[in-house]
């Protein structure tokens, strides 16, 4: 009876409509379809790394596995030193220690990726060896940080508190201080890599980075990322901040009690006992805060790449180096080394 009614022209109208209707539905359909194989395809990224061109690929290599090599080295030269010196079994020499181990895990994690993608035409690493990359690297980053706060409370003890120093900074003290900064840098491991990457990523599978770092993984992600990236600057800000204030406050005790000693020779003395460390917080809080605590693209790429391999490869070989040349224990324990090794019969 309706059909009966509709004239052939209406008739043609309605099937017209019943047409452009399935094929915006299927063209809907097709870019639902589109969008989800290209999230679920989404298994490897592309570190875009410092060059594409050929001829300075061998200068990059030959600079970065020269700093891999001179750090490893020279940290592992300070653990070797501070073991076999009986002299420098002391709690501030405990966790130079630990900070020298951790100084070899944290070089290790970006380094030798870096060599590998110079050296090879494929740059690709798989979405899981992403997210170790960035998990070690937050840990062992936030373990530093927090380990870097240890060893302001011990300089606080040594100079504000000498002669309760070696109660209150007893081995289990200095071991419950350690794995406390280790809690620490899993937990926000942990967080922050979760977080990441349980988001979707379409489109681009390109870093433009040395290696897996937050920010430029986060470009990677489907829709806009303005929120997650406040919170994940918030969190950094919280991360770096709470031990930057006990690094700060222990600092000015610290230089309060230094003011009130009278000879000269003993404020020298007892500033020598922090200087390194206080260089060693100055060079690697400094730039993480400008690299994470800033608003959204302040910065160039390439100026992010070389603010990342100033705080994550300049400040390590500049440590072990800080270290030894600043401070006079340690530059008498390697020469006793030294002659031990090559002049045994003395």
């Amino acid at each position: 009876m309706g059909d009966s009614i509709l004239g052939n022209s209406d008739k043609e109208k309605v099937v017209v409509v019943k047409v452009e209707n399935q094929l915006n539905m299927s063209s809907q359909g097709n870019a639902v379809a589109k969008r989800a194989n290209v999230i679920l395809s989404v298994t490897e990224f592309v570190i875009l790394g410092f060059s594409n061109r050929p001829d300075t690929s061998s200068i990059y290599f030959v600079l970065f596995l020269c700093i891999y090599i001179i750090t490893v080295l020279g940290n592992i030269l300070i653990i070797i030193i501070i073991n076999v010196d009986p002299s420098l079994h002391t709690p501030m020499y405990f966790f130079l220690r630990n900070l020298s181990f951790l100084e070899i895990c944290y070089t290790s994690v970006t380094l030798p990726k870096v060599l590998s993608n110079l050296l090879s035409e494929n740059k690709a690493i798989s979405l899981a060896g992403c997210a170790v990359q960035m998990y070690l690297f937050l840990f062992f980053g936030v373990t530093e940080c927090c380990l870097l706060a240890s060893m302001a409370y011990d300089r606080y003890s040594a100079i504000c508190k000498p002669l309760q120093y070696m109660t209150i900074m007893n081995k289990r003290v200095c071991i419950q201080l350690t794995g406390g900064s280790c809690i620490c840098g899993t937990l926000v491991a942990v967080g922050h890599t979760t977080f990441v990457f349980t988001l979707p990523f379409c489109g681009s599978n390109v870093i433009n980075h040395f290696f897996c770092e937050i920010q430029p993984v986060l470009k990677l992600v489907c829709g806009h990322t303005y929120w997650i990236e406040i919170q994940i600057s918030v969190g950094a800000a919280f991360v770096l901040m709470m031990p930057f204030m006990l690094i700060l406050v222990s600092y000015i005790c610290i230089i309060s009690t230094i003011l009130k000693i009278t000879s000269i020779e003993g404020r020298r003395k007892a500033f020598s006992t922090c200087s390194s460390h206080l260089i060693v917080v100055t060079l690697l809080y400094g730039t993480a805060l400008i690299m994470y605590v800033r608003p959204k693209s302040s910065f160039s790429p390439d100026v992010n790449k070389l603010l990342s391999l100033f705080y994550s490869v300049v400040t390590l070989i500049l440590n072990p180096i800080i270290y030894s040349l600043r401070n006079k224990e340690v530059k008498d324990a390697m020469r006793e080394t030294g002659m031990k090794v090559f002049h045994p019969q003395k």
